[in-house]
């Protein structure tokens, strides 16, 4: 399943070495701060969580997609599901690398269609997205995807965050 996923304004691809620099900025900026990364993450660290996101297909056969907008062939971020090894359940990922794709809707119509991806394509009948209690705007997202907290799931690595659970039993809607 290593095919790019197309969408009016994106193609959901494979990541390569080419978007390291891409990832590596937002990974060191303060944009990064509910994932790992933030101001103070050099760029060692960057590359090895970037490194995990690649090896995460070698590994499952499939993992999170580049976001790249179609007209510019730029990488915008990052969606799609994400399952280590110690994870309590599979996620629904996402991250917009580039502050210019904020508010665009991007991340509602990539995540949409990964989400109908999983479903249809991975065969889940479920996924969760696990988000920073402070992560408003990842929050509202989840919300418009049709998402519910669930207070009874648990997160990985006993991290403070909310498990919101997708409803794959419908079409996600962009």
């Amino acid at each position: 399943m290593t095919d790019a996923i197309v969408t009016d304004r994106l193609i959901l691809r494979r990541p390569e070495a080419r978007d390291l620099d891409a990832w590596t900025a937002f990974f060191m900026s303060p944009r990064a701060r509910f994932v790992g990364g933030g101001a103070t993450t050099g760029p060692g660290r960057a590359w090895r969580a970037f490194a995990s996101i690649i090896g995460h297909w070698d590994l499952r056969g499939w993992g999170i997609r580049v976001i790249e907008d179609r007209a510019r062939g730029t990488p915008l971020g990052g969606v799609g599901p994400f399952y280590p090894a110690d994870w309590p359940e599979p996620e629904m990922s996402w991250t917009l690398w580039s502050a210019e794709a904020e508010g665009r809707g991007v991340a509602q119509e990539a995540a949409a269609r990964m989400l109908t991806h999983a479903r249809d394509d991975l065969g889940w009948t479920t996924a969760v997205s696990y988000i920073d209690p402070e992560n408003g705007r990842s929050a509202a997202l989840a919300r418009r995807l049709g998402a519910r907290i669930d207070h009874d799931a648990l997160g990985p690595d006993g991290d403070p965050v909310e498990v919101w659970r997708h409803p794959l039993t419908r079409k996600a809607t962009a």
